[in-house]
């Protein structure tokens, strides 16, 4: 067994000891949505309220060991698994992370959600610009446009633009831990003009090396 898949399965299965370990004590209703401002605006019942994050983490457990055996260029993926399976782990403990200001915030500790969790999708980001650039060619992981994915020449410059590019956006992230009033901007915006940025780059770096 990887250590990646060990690690994995236990953080899985501490999210489902928490989940059970606390039901007794839990309202009925959690809040589980936080609007721009940091405020509650969507409630669950306690069961979907403890439940819905760790079975959305087994889903994405099981995604991730289905998608190296699936994919039609998987032995691209062996070239670069370690930051593969790094990942698997980083987005599992990302999930916990989420799961436990939940918790915290249903048991009445109340705090800035949008300050706690911009730290959070910071190292995210950061990670996320480490698997871009040693990503190699396939299906279902990176920058997958219809360019990337028919030249390697484009996919290997959009990854290592896009890896640094992801980089810089984790660092704006970070500031919404301290401006907390513009945290949802420097979340969201970043990645978005990252994802455009690169679809645009990769479209005409193909039109470039095809002329």
């Amino acid at each position: 067994m990887r250590l990646s898949i060990f690690i994995s399965l236990c953080i899985i299965l501490l999210s489902f000891a928490l989940a059970t370990y606390l039901y007794p004590q839990m309202p009925d209703k959690l809040a589980f949505h936080w609007n721009f401002q940091g405020r509650v605006d969507n409630y669950v019942s306690k069961f979907w309220g403890l439940l819905m994050i760790p079975l959305l983490s087994a889903s994405m457990f099981l995604l991730f060991i289905i998608i190296p055996k699936i994919d039609p260029l998987k032995h691209n993926i062996e070239k670069f698994r370690k930051y593969y399976d790094y990942f698997m782990v980083l987005m599992l403990l990302f999930l916990l992370y989420i799961y436990a200001l939940i918790l915290i915030w249903n048991m009445g500790i109340i705090f800035n959600m949008t300050q706690a969790i911009s730290p959070a999708f910071g190292i995210l980001f950061f990670y996320i610009g480490i698997l871009v650039e040693n990503a190699k060619r396939n299906w279902f992981v990176g920058i997958r446009t219809p360019w990337t994915l028919s030249n390697e020449k484009v996919w290997n410059k959009t990854h290592k633009l896009g890896g640094k590019l992801f980089k810089i956006a984790a660092l704006v992230a970070f500031l919404g831990f301290i401006f907390t009033k513009y945290a949802v901007f420097f979340l969201i915006v970043p990645i978005v003009l990252v994802a455009v940025y690169t679809l645009v780059y990769s479209y005409f770096e193909y039109q470039r090396l095809n002329r």
